[in-house]
């Protein structure tokens, strides 16, 4: 009887293990099929969403661009001025400083670590598998009053201080329509080093086929979306570093 209870027991154990990485994948594909399919995501070749960004009282405009390529782009016009946050040409990433209003390109390890984010658009998760990424099933977790799958996400390592770190994220899945409503990632720099960065999403939208949340809340700051473009039009050359003023122009 000992030995009987003791192949149960075993049987039972094999049978439990796969179910978590199948789990996994079963809430990631239902996230696709729910949100417009995979077939329909893969054909995504950019996109160009307008938001506007609460901060402090105020709201301020916001334009980003993706492409399927990597190229990136974080424009935001205050006090009727447009300013580049974050532009990345799939080679060279450059922000504007602030303080002199000039454009600067961005260090060698925070855009060695950009380059890596190429293969993530529009979704870490479609074909996590090829791109070298894995998935696990962390069960059940109330997140905001809503019971909600976790799924740890494990992506390329990043470089931090020319360490390399783990770049892991949790995310947590709507278990009625399966849709991403939070993730959480550990910040690895500043003063904030080691706590966790938290995202939420919500009131996804259909837009020509495909859902997207248009309310975000990333870092605290409330971000709401107005317009969401499918392949967009994109002048590429807003991507790029600008070229340095020539003296003639300075003097105008």
């Amino acid at each position: 009887m000992k030995i009987l209870k003791t192949l149960i027991i075993a049987f039972l154990l094999t049978a439990i293990a796969p179910v978590s990485a199948q789990t996994a994948d079963e809430i990631i594909n239902n996230y696709f099929e729910n949100t417009g399919g995979k077939a329909a995501w893969g054909k995504l070749d950019g996109l160009k969403m307008t938001a506007t960004a609460n901060t402090q009282g105020m709201e301020i405009p916001v334009e980003i661009y993706q492409t399927k390529d990597g190229k990136q782009l974080v424009k935001i016009n205050f006090q009727g001025q447009d300013i580049t946050q974050i532009a990345f040409d799939g080679n060279t990433m450059w922000t504007t400083n602030f303080m002199t209003m000039q454009p600067e390109k961005s260090d060698a390890e925070t855009t060695e670590n950009m380059k890596k984010e190429i293969k993530d658009f529009p979704s870490p998760f479609l074909n996590y598998k090829e791109k070298g990424y894995s998935v696990e099933y962390m069960g059940k977790e109330t997140k905001d009053g809503t019971e909600t799958y976790k799924i740890k996400l494990t992506q390329s390592p990043v470089m931090v201080d020319g360490v390399e770190q783990p770049n892991v994220s949790y995310y947590y899945f709507d278990p009625e329509t399966y849709v991403p409503i939070v993730t959480e990632t550990e910040l690895k720099q500043g003063p904030m080093k080691g706590q966790m960065n938290v995202s939420t999403m919500s009131d996804y939208q259909e837009v020509d086929g495909l859902y997207f949340p248009f309310a975000l809340s990333m870092g605290g700051q409330a971000i709401q979306l107005k317009e969401v473009v499918l392949n967009p039009k994109i002048d590429e050359s807003m991507f790029v570093f600008p070229a340095p003023a020539t003296d003639s122009v300075k003097k105008e």
